[in-house]
């Protein structure tokens, strides 16, 4: 329960010991949800601190909003404020992860109150706006939800009905043509109709006119706040260079993962993790890290680092990930 009501969330602990560390906060992207974060939970939870994976407002099993306002950013960011605040008990700062759109929105909530958060992770995210193939499916999928550009009231019903046709027609035959499990499909499926249309068509045309707040957020970082970008050499959404540049522009660290494409966490859990994880300990310490594509090193002034991130990454190259014991719990 927050100031701002009840969200879905995955919390993961440590199976031994207790939460030492600052807690963290992973925020899912457009079509995503808290279970996007699973293949990393474990790993970063063994290193001491609680980590709570959300839903937002609106998406999969957390509420819907009342009206179109309740899914603009500031709402959205607002509630991610709530949540760190609901779960940072004794400590005074939580870290921020926000993947894709979730990066946009973990934005919107540092430059509300930077104040909350210990460090900021922009995870496969982009400065603005998205293009490519990805803009034109969801002018698409506005065309189809919102012809009248919200002029006339949202039928959630008939809005409904609509992402469930869609499904059957276009994202479930393409999931089978890509030789996806059926389990996951069922996974996917429940999760696309238990999303608020309106959700999808709020968000959907903020991702396509995002203003570019680059500026603004390197204005909260130069003033202190540790940010790193992290994203997978193959991204397609924001593509890599663009998410590189961005970095320069923050004065943020900055960490491309070999063999990943757009869900770091998916394609390569241990990789992302370890980046995670070093980045938050260093930001608790206030000793920044180094990062280069796929590669983490301590910065020469500091000496040698305590472990091979090398290792780290032939780990995520091959999809396993690390076996230590986890406590996770499903809250609404």
């Amino acid at each position: 329960m927050t100031a701002r009501g009840q969200f879905a969330i995955l919390e993961a602990q440590p199976a031994r010991g207790v939460s030492y560390r600052k807690p963290a906060v992973l925020v899912p992207g457009y079509t995503g949800s808290k279970e996007n974060f699973l293949p990393v939970l474990e790993p970063l939870a063994a290193a001491g601190r609680t980590v709570v994976a959300i839903d937002l407002r609106g998406q999969y099993q957390s509420p819907d909003a009342p009206d179109r306002a309740g899914y603009s950013p500031a709402a959205l960011a607002a509630d991610v404020l709530a949540i760190a605040d609901a779960i940072r008990e004794s400590a005074d700062r939580v870290h921020l992860v926000g993947h894709s759109l979730g990066g946009l929105i973990a934005r919107e909530a540092v430059l509300r109150h930077a104040a909350a958060f210990e460090s900021l992770t922009l995870l496969g995210s982009g400065p603005g706006a998205i293009g490519g193939e990805r803009a034109a499916a969801l002018r698409r999928l506005v065309a189809a939800l919102d012809p009248a550009d919200g002029s006339v009231p949202d039928d959630r019903r008939a809005l409904a009905a609509l992402v469930r046709q869609q499904w059957h027609d276009e994202h479930e035959p393409q999931a089978r043509a890509d030789g996806v499990d059926e389990h996951i499909i069922a996974f996917l499926k429940e999760r696309t109709l238990r999303t608020c249309p309106v959700h999808f068509i709020v968000l959907a045309r903020y991702l396509l006119d995002c203003p570019d707040r680059t500026g603004e957020l390197a204005g909260v970082v130069a003033a202190g706040l540790p940010a790193q970008v992290v994203y997978g050499e193959d991204d397609d959404a924001w593509p890599p260079a663009e998410q590189h540049e961005m970095a320069a522009r923050l004065g943020a660290e900055r960490a491309c993962i070999p063999g990943a494409a757009h869900s770091p966490a998916i394609d390569a859990p241990v990789t992302t993790a370890s980046i995670l994880t070093n980045f938050w300990n260093a930001a608790e310490r206030r000793q920044p890290t180094v990062h280069s594509c796929g590669r983490l090193r301590r910065a020469a002034q500091d000496g040698p680092p305590g472990a091979s991130a090398d290792s780290a990454d032939k780990v995520g190259r091959a999809g396993s990930d690390s076996s230590t014991g986890m406590a996770v719990t499903d809250k609404h």
